[in-house]
Parts: C-alpha cells; sequence; structure tokens
C-alpha cells in the first residue's frame, strides 16, 4: 500500500474513531506515532448533544428562567426556535443552559475582543523635572516638552526636586506646576494631584483623548492649509 494513502487512512481512524485531536501520524520501524494536540477542556463549550447532564436549568431567549427541564425537552425547545443550547454554567447542579444562536453569539464575543484590542493604546510615562528656581525661558521649555509627550498620548510625570533649602520655597513650586498645568489644560488633565514623595513634589498628566484628537487635527489642517 502507498505510504501516503496509509498514513491518511491512520489519520482518519484516530481521528475519527478515537476522536483525538491528530497533528501528524508516523510509522516508525512498524510502530505508529500518534501526535496530538492537547486541548483544554476549560475553554470547551457544550452545545446541543454535546450536553451530557440528563436535566438543565434552562434560560430562554430573553434571559428567562424557565426552570429546571430534561435536556432532550431543552433540546427540542431550541430546535423549535431554530437556536441552540448552550451550557454557561457547567458545574452548576444541575448545568446552567441557555436558548441562543451560538454562531452569532461567537462572532459578536470574537468582534467585542477585536474592538477592545483596538481601543487598547500603549503610552509611556515620560518625566519632566524641574527645579524651584527654574526660570521663565526653562519653563517654557519644559511646557513644549510635556505637550509633545502629551500629543503622542504619553503620561507624564511632572517632578520639582528640592535640595538643601529649597525646600521653604514649595509654594512657588505649586506655582510652576500650576503654570504647566495651565498651559496644558486643554489636551491633559491632573491624574495625580500633586503630592510630596519624599523631597519631590509630583504631578502626574495624562491625555485627554477627544480634546487632543482633535487639536492634532487642527495643528494638521493648519500646516496643510
Amino acid at each position: 500500500m502507498n505510504r501516503f494513502i496509509f498514513q491518511c487512512w491512520i489519520y482518519t481512524f484516530f481521528k475519527i474513531i478515537w476522536g483525538l485531536n491528530v497533528i501528524n501520524v508516523t510509522v516508525d520501524g512498524g510502530e505508529w506515532i500518534v501526535i496530538h494536540r492537547k486541548t483544554n477542556k476549560k475553554d470547551q463549550v457544550k452545545i446541543n448533544k454535546n450536553i451530557r447532564a440528563a436535566e438543565v436549568r434552562l434560560i430562554d431567549l430573553d434571559g428567562n428562567q424557565i426552570g429546571n427541564v430534561p435536556t432532550y425537552k431543552a433540546l427540542a425547545i431550541a430546535a423549535d426556535h431554530g437556536l441552540d443550547l448552550v451550557e454557561v454554567s457547567p458545574n452548576a447542579k444541575p448545568p446552567v443552559c441557555r436558548i441562543m444562536d451560538y454562531s452569532r453569539y461567537k462572532y459578536e464575543q470574537t468582534k467585542k475582543k477585536r474592538e477592545a484590542k483596538k481601543k487598547q493604546s500603549t503610552f509611556q510615562v515620560k518625566e519632566i523635572k524641574l527645579r524651584p528656581k527654574t526660570g521663565a525661558h526653562d519653563l517654557q521649555v519644559k511646557i513644549n516638552k510635556t505637550i509633545k509627550f502629551i500629543e503622542k498620548k504619553d503620561k507624564v510625570k511632572i517632578s520639582v526636586i528640592f535640595r538643601g533649602r529649597e525646600i521653604t520655597l514649595s509654594q512657588h513650586s505649586k506655582d510652576l506646576l500650576e503654570t504647566i498645568l495651565k498651559a496644558t489644560e486643554e489636551i491633559a488633565y491632573v491624574e495625580q494631584k500633586p503630592k510630596y514623595e519624599g523631597r519631590t513634589l509630583v504631578m502626574l498628566l495624562s491625555p485627554k483623548w477627544p480634546a487632543l484628537n482633535f487639536t492634532i487635527f487642527m495643528a494638521q489642517n493648519v500646516q496643510t492649509g
């Protein structure tokens, strides 16, 4: 017998007769080597005839509790509606099953995961360091850097570092942070109010997403206009 046809026959045997999730079948020195993929039973959802319990607690399509019914009757109800019986809580006694369009449910779940993934965004926390005696020119440079970081959708940690007797200038340091906040208030908000971490006064700014997108859009139009 052709070796390839023989392997295909063995593959089908293990796949259908034994129900294994077979990846490959090889013959080595007269011995059969079956490679199969392990499946995580916790991730498997039982639907329709795969539900083995004799009785289930049934939930209808609208989410109403029907109560405990024989599984065959629950399957019949689902079939009458052209829908599926899905085991949603297998550990309950009896298992909880719901009538639904399982294919549509899976599609919607996949769609939700995809949309959630799109909304997720990676960001970094950048740090801007100041001294209580930072002058107006240097402060403006720091503000410009802060705005650039915010426009890149990063969070910005503003740190005012005290040395020696500079701790007596705490009010002046708070005024510096207030100046930065006013300069960025249209595109950023205070996620963490100014607080002391040792001899450092810290404030955390985060992007305002809708306002930030509008600001970037307007800036691009001004440049291309």
